[in-house]
């Protein structure tokens, strides 16, 4: 690696590579699906487990809404954080504010989301500070949308 890397990745991205570079490691070493079905929920409940409040709580309730109305979705974590994959690719992630150093905390959907609007624009990320009973249904009717 040379010093042009560390220049331009802050500590949080590097720490998140080094994390990735660890899943995946972790991943290859798990030899049976069940096996790392089970790993991978474990692992992704202990680090929302370690997690400082309130993201504790946003988290804990993202995992709620997404094993409810997704349960064909994975959990794994994905780049450190909870992800929720289908067949090995992550569909939709909450990433932490207070690891990211970051304001608030966030939920999105990768590529593998079906989110696709005909007008052509569509959010795929989505900020989470506080949200009210409706702003978890309009998340619940996201994930719903993106897993169909």
């Amino acid at each position: 690696m040379t010093d042009k890397t560390t220049e331009t990745m802050s500590p949080q991205e590097r720490a998140a590579i080094k994390e990735r570079a660890a899943e995946l490691k972790a991943q290859g070493r798990s030899a049976k699906a069940a096996d790392k079905a089970a790993a991978n929920e474990a692992a992704l409940l202990a680090k929302i487990a370690e997690m400082p409040q309130p993201d504790r709580s946003l988290a804990e309730r993202v995992h709620a809404i997404v094993t409810a109305c997704a349960p064909d979705l994975q959990p794994k974590l994905y780049y450190g954080q909870p992800g929720y994959a289908r067949k090995g690719k992550v569909l939709c992630f909450f990433r932490s504010g207070q690891d990211d150093k970051e304001r608030y905390s966030t939920f999105g959907f990768s590529m593998q989301a079906d989110l696709d609007d005909t007008s052509g624009l569509w959010a795929t990320s989505y900020a989470l500070t506080e949200p009210t009973e409706a702003a978890w249904a309009e998340l619940e009717k996201l994930i719903s949308k993106a897993t169909r």
